[in-house]
């Protein structure tokens, strides 16, 4: 009788001991995870953390988590990291997309012992996947599911327990903000990253643009030009040639931001190469339009103006391939549209080009602006449009060309008020005095 009291004792300390054991192993699991939540250990490391933590504890052949990718229609749960005992030896498992869709539906844990038999799923090509048993909870934050966290074959032959789903659940609700705070900070890591790459792009930019207008005799010039982004798709420069004459150009490339920075510098190397063949201005222009064909998609172009001032003659020729038409200003206020050339630049590889030559007499003005100013809108959507250009423009033409420019700047900003810029702006200005 003795005997029997004792062995009931000592069961029930063993039973009370395996509790203890498995109530500290519980705590171990969690202040790993809550350690992790308060580091900057990167996703991967999270998600490796719990996946090991899984393994050892319940004892699996294998753990997926699976996060959700609110982007992707077609496969919204991604696998992204799956862990498996090293003696088990079998290949990755997977939920099913029916089991998937249950857990997305239904979002409460799914515990199965008898996968093969399970009524509520009618699932195909089992002996492949030697999945026995599985238990998958749904990890949450803030009542919104972010993922799956599964977990398959209990090594222990009646299978998974209510105590498994119990402390695998825990594990889930604690994980949840463990793996936000790794993905906020990754993306939080890659959004600086992206800002510095995109001043660095902004300074290259910049000392690709004419540091000051050149200084030639009877002339004045300036130019600016204002981003709507970090970094722009126009261009203008100035580039001596041989005889006193200067070359003088002002793009617009299609799209924004970095690939549109991208093709300006090609376009920019480009039209610098052919001007220092000192080549005619639609020559210039056909030769870069090949070029730029050649090394541009097919969905990427520029509309572009060149043109060569003669201040020795003083007249200019250009060529104008698609641009917004080119203002000259006379001194008795007529206003001269400069529109001959061809198409944009980039689309068809050979296109011929025509250019004109103008006279430039004392007191012209030559106005050159990409269509961040005609095309800039207000609060009720109405664009600047040319007429209001021409009649800044006339009204201001003898200004300086320094002061016509940023009256010209002003007058957008102003019309546009707290509408956010949506275009590049560039404004040139060449004044024979």
């Amino acid at each position: 009788m003795q005997n029997d009291v004792d062995i009931a004792k000592l069961q029930r300390l063993e039973a009370e001991n395996n509790r203890l054991k498995g109530a500290v192993a519980e705590l171990s699991i969690l202040n790993d995870i809550a350690t992790a939540m308060s580091s900057t250990l990167a996703l991967s490391e999270i998600l490796e953390l719990i996946v090991n933590k899984c393994v050892k504890h319940l004892q699996v052949e294998q753990v997926a988590i699976m996060l959700l990718d609110e982007k992707d229609k077609g496969e919204p749960m991604q696998t992204m990291v799956r862990g498996a005992d090293s003696k088990a030896g079998v290949l990755p498992f997977r939920l099913d997309a029916q089991l998937t869709g249950w857990m997305i539906k239904n979002q409460k844990p799914l515990l199965i012992n008898d996968l093969e038999n399970d009524e509520r799923f009618q699932l195909t090509r089992l002996a492949d996947v030697h999945i026995n048993s599985l238990l998958s909870v749904p990890l949450r934050l803030k009542g919104k599911l972010i993922g799956l966290l599964n977990v398959f074959n209990k090594q222990r032959a009646d299978g998974f327990s209510s105590a498994d789903q119990k402390i695998l659940a825990i594990i889930a609700s604690q994980s949840a903000q463990a793996i936000e705070n790794a993905r906020l900070y990754e993306e939080e890591q890659a959004l600086i990253q992206m800002r510095e790459e995109m001043r660095l792009a902004n300074s290259i930019q910049l000392k690709l643009m004419p540091k000051s207008p050149p200084e030639i005799a009877g002339y004045k010039i300036a130019g600016k030009n204002i981003p709507a982004k970090e970094v722009g798709g126009d261009y203008f420069d100035f580039i001596p040639m041989e005889n006193s004459k200067l070359a003088f150009c002002l793009g617009d490339i299609s799209g924004k931001g970095i690939p549109a920075a991208l093709l300006m510098a090609n376009l920019q190397a480009t039209i610098r190469a052919q001007t220092l063949m000192e080549m005619s201005a639609k020559t210039c222009v056909e030769k870069s339009n090949i070029l730029l064909f050649r090394s541009t998609d097919i969905n990427k172009f520029a509309t572009f103006f060149y043109g060569i001032l003669d201040p020795v003659k003083h007249e200019f020729s250009y060529c104008n391939a698609g641009h917004n038409p080119i203002f000259k200003f006379s001194q008795d206020g007529t206003c001269q549209r400069l529109q001959t050339g061809g198409t944009v630049l980039g689309i068809v590889e050979n296109l011929p080009f025509a250019e004109e030559t103008v006279p430039f007499n004392e007191g012209d003005v030559l106005l050159l602006y990409s269509d961040g100013v005609t095309e800039a809108t207000n609060a009720t959507e109405e664009d600047y449009d040319e007429p209001r250009l021409i009649e800044l423009a006339t009204e201001n033409r003898g200004d300086t060309p320094d002061e016509l420019v940023q009256k010209i700047i002003n007058s957008v900003m102003t019309f546009s008020g707290d509408t956010p810029q949506d275009d590049d702006i560039t404004v040139v200005v060449i004044k024979r005095v």
